[in-house]
């Protein structure tokens, strides 16, 4: 389970997933971000500031993302999504 000011971090991701972070937030999205490449989840902008898709990297230069089958309208939605996805691959913990 994340400890307390891991919670605050990740509650401040889930109401502003883009912007400025405060600096607990930065060093935990600078962990999930800097995970190697192959398989990590991503969002595919498939209509621009509309829609998105989830992708996974495939963790070599060229090589195109597989595209997954879940799309969001919501990029605040999709974000969080993207976090809870990465987090539970480095963490193996379930966010809700």
């Amino acid at each position: 389970m994340p400890n307390e000011v891991e919670s605050r971090a990740i509650e401040e991701f889930r109401e502003t997933p883009i912007g400025h972070h405060s600096t607990e937030l930065q060093v935990i999205l600078n962990e999930l971000r800097g995970q190697p490449m192959k398989d990590k989840y991503c969002l595919i902008s498939i209509k621009a500031n509309r829609e998105w898709q989830l992708a996974m990297t495939s963790g070599v230069r060229g090589k195109p993302v597989k595209m997954l089958n879940k799309k969001f309208t919501n990029l605040k939605e999709a974000e969080w999504y993207v976090f809870k996805k990465r987090w539970k691959q480095l963490r193996g913990e379930t966010l809700r």
